[in-house]
């Protein structure tokens, strides 16, 4: 069993987070994110003693998230506004965070901070009524044609935009009172939906899953997020402030040189990157890393330009020494070693004649700092015992290849590069230190995906600990494990182009909408083949034993009678073998599969009638069915079944393992769980070891993608033998995300 990590420290924040109104969900939450604990704990201290009422406490929070760096000197004073309750709604809070961005750190008049956020503003409940009631009156039409399947988003949208500070709890309350008064109670006609699919039948044809997906509602931000980048000839504002421990402060900025050196080198054009992520198994999250290697020499030039403006040296403290001297706020004994001695040490340790973690390359930074973010990043421990390309790509991941003349540089919130983000002092002070041009920095939110665990530290307890089968297992997120389940970059791509650019903090992006893309890409793509999971045989009777019916199947639905590269060759004999689960002993209206004395087609075949069933000694296994076919096919029953048989007589059908995996966890955030890992999904890997596929798949090759009928889409795994085949589900059939899911 997993120990619960809850540290005193963690306990105290926790406390003090619930004395401010957080609910307990929130609370702990915040407490396992490092960087908003930081920045809630200052916000608090610095806003109030003994706790608050709930509503400040949410505002309070909301700062503590979303509060612009480059404007840092003036947070306390939006905290005052706060607590004294002349900004009280998310919507002036909003305006508020919207005003400092613009501001960053120049000086701002009162009245202009007070103006943009409502200040003094008073909404009276009937001025939001009689808002609702001209809004209504507007849209009165719409409303009765549609009734209570009216967008409500886009009335408040109206509404709010006659009054902006209004409440919107109140808002809302107006204007269900006013769908009431219009409408009545709901019928049951309102809680239909628009339109309705035929249900299809469980034994029919195969599922068809390209659908078409509405667009969901976004925020000018999301379609455009670009627009909240400053012009590139707008870039010489104050990105944030670094104080030192002396009392002085360095105001991180573009030079008028610089920029227009910059400027000149791009001509103007806005260029943007993400960061490279440096250690570990990438998975869904970085669909988007580039290439930092091809670099290497320039970002060691830059590395050494460090050195020879007295900015960095070499240190050759272990990682404990300088985990002690940090905590106790000293400097390093190497920290003033001559540069030419520094350089000739880097210089080595470049061409590997100093032992792997008898050196590192550290920045002078201030080790006397209260900013904790600062004093971690002073040095680099990571990259003792490392090899000193690895080493150089660390020191280099805080230049972020000025060489390129970068315009904005985008960080996602993950692992290392999760450093960036909560850390800019530290990176743009390196930046200053090399005198380069300091590009805009926009953050946004990490990747997470339902029912998975993200976390390298938790993926490595997944496989460290052999609850997965390696960094490459299926189950996984990671992209080595969705390329062995078979999922195609193509589709990844598209997921990520349809998720598009989202800064909230812990936003979760349904599971099922990642396997629409996958599902909508491999339907186009891959062929069709039957196989049988657990297989029951049926015995046709009229027909004679040994004789074979070669038999035209299709590969694609569309295919056409004169392309033969569309069609496969699969053996009709009087040995077939079914699903087990598409015969009953019972029959029902709604049962569209095989039962005694009923009819079903065999798909691309004949139909076949029941006509015996042969029990074990125990009267209720079924061994085997015996069934008569119709050779003129004139019987024309509603069932429709995938099968294979036997490819000559007593010759059993190719025989493939097939393993179905399913999601990672039963939960769609195991990660807020205490103990996550009791949360596993124990059906997340299916192994069946017998299947039966028709001879098609006999010459698959490893990475190979089919459609299995009614089953999924599927790939041939890296664990195949020629004797023995072994295909990885990769998605269902079955698609909830067009048909509502998000």
């Amino acid at each position: 069993m997993p120990v619960k990590d809850e540290s005193p420290d963690k306990e105290k924040y926790l406390d003090l987070f619930l004395k401010i109104g957080l609910d307990e969900r929130t609370a702990r939450n915040t407490v396992a994110n490092s960087k908003v604990t930081a920045n809630l704990v200052s916000v608090i201290h610095k806003a109030v003693t003994e706790g608050c009422r709930r509503t400040v406490g949410n505002l309070l929070y909301t700062v503590a998230k979303k509060y612009p760096a480059n404007a840092l000197v003036h947070r306390p004073t939006l905290l005052q506004y706060i607590v004294s309750s002349k900004i009280k709604t998310t919507a002036q809070l909003e305006a508020g965070l919207s005003f400092f961005v613009a501001t960053a750190s120049d000086d701002f008049k009162l009245d202009a901070l007070e103006e943009a956020c409502g200040v003094g503003v008073e909404v009276s409940a009937e001025d939001i009524e009689q808002a609702v009631n001209d809004v209504f009156e507007e849209n009165k039409n719409l409303i009765l044609e549609k009734r209570y399947r009216t967008n409500v988003g886009e009335l408040l949208g109206h509404v709010r935009k006659r009054h902006p500070w209004a409440d919107l709890k109140s808002l809302k309350q107006f204007v269900d009172a006013k769908f009431y008064d219009l409408l009545g109670e709901r019928t049951a006609a309102d809680n239909e939906k628009t339109s309705k699919k035929k249900k299809d039948n469980p034994a029919e044809v195969e599922v068809k899953t390209v659908a078409v997906v509405s667009p969901e509602q976004q925020s000018e931000e999301e379609l455009n997020p670009f627009l909240i980048f400053p012009r590139p000839q707008e870039n010489f504002k104050v990105h944030t402030e670094v104080f030192f421990s002396d009392g002085s402060v360095l105001r991180c900025c573009n030079t008028k040189e610089l920029l227009e050196k910059h400027l000149n080198a791009t001509g103007g054009k806005v260029l943007t990157r993400f960061p490279p992520e440096p250690n570990g198994y990438l998975h869904i999250g970085h669909a988007k890393i580039t290439y930092t290697s091809d670099y290497f020499q320039e970002l060691y030039n830059l590395a050494v330009e460090l050195i020879r403006r007295g900015r960095a040296y070499v240190d050759h403290q272990t990682p404990d020494e300088i985990k002690e001297y940090r905590e106790k706020k000293m400097n390093s004994p190497w920290r003033d070693r001559p540069v030419a001695e520094s350089l000739k040490l880097f210089d080595d340790m470049r061409k590997g004649l100093i032992e792997e973690g008898k050196a590192t390359l550290r920045m002078k930074q201030d080790m006397q700092n209260d900013n904790y973010n600062i004093l971690l990043l002073i040095h680099m421990p990571e990259t003792s015992g490392l090899s000193i390309p690895v080493m150089i790509m660390l020191t280099a991941l805080w230049i972020l290849l000025r060489i390129l003349h970068i315009r904005y540089v985008v960080f996602a919130f993950d692992s290392f590069v999760h450093l960036f983000e909560t850390r800019p002092a530290s990176y743009y002070w390196l930046l200053h230190a090399l005198s380069l041009y300091q590009p805009y920095v926009w953050e946004y939110s990490r990747l997470n995906v339902t029912n998975t665990v993200m976390s390298k530290r938790k993926l490595n307890r997944l496989v460290t600990d052999k609850w997965v089968d390696g960094w490459d297992d299926p189950c996984l997120m990671t992209l080595a494990g969705l390329r062995r389940r078979g999922v195609t970059s193509t589709s990844i791509n598209a997921f990520v182009r349809g998720v598009g650019i989202t800064r909230s903090d812990n936003s979760t992006i349904n599971l099922d909408r990642l396997e629409y893309h996958i599902r909508e890409e491999l339907n186009k793509t891959v062929p069709r083949a039957m196989v049988v999971l657990h297989p029951l045989k049926v015995v046709i009777t009229n027909l004679e034993a040994g004789s074979i019916i070669d038999l035209d199947v299709k590969k694609w639905p569309e295919a056409q009678s004169d392309d033969a590269s569309a069609f496969y060759k699969v053996p009709f004999s009087n040995t077939v073998y079914i699903e087990h689960s598409d015969f009953r002993m019972k029959d029902s209206k709604d049962y569209y599969g095989l039962a005694p004395g009923k009819s079903v087609l065999l798909r691309y075949a004949f139909p076949i009638k029941c006509t015996e069933v042969i029990l074990s000694d125990d009267k209720e296994t079924i061994l085997e069915i015996r069934a008569e076919y119709d050779p003129s096919k004139k019987t024309k029953p509603k069932g429709v079944l995938h099968w294979v048989a036997e490819p000559s007589p007593g010759v059993d059908p190719l025989r493939v393992e097939v393993r179905l995996f399913d999601k990672l966890f039963l939960s769609e955030n195991p990660a807020e769980l205490d103990d996550w890992l009791a949360d596993l999904n124990p059906q997340s890997k299916v192994v069946i070891s017998s299947a039966y596929a028709v001879p098609l798949l006999k010459n698959a090759a490893v990475g190979d993608r089919f459609q299995f009928e009614r089953l999924g889409f599927f790939v041939l795994d890296r664990d195949s033998t020629p004797e023995k085949l072994v295909f990885n589900r990769t998605v269902t059939l079955r698609d909830s995300y067009s048909k509502g899911g998000k």
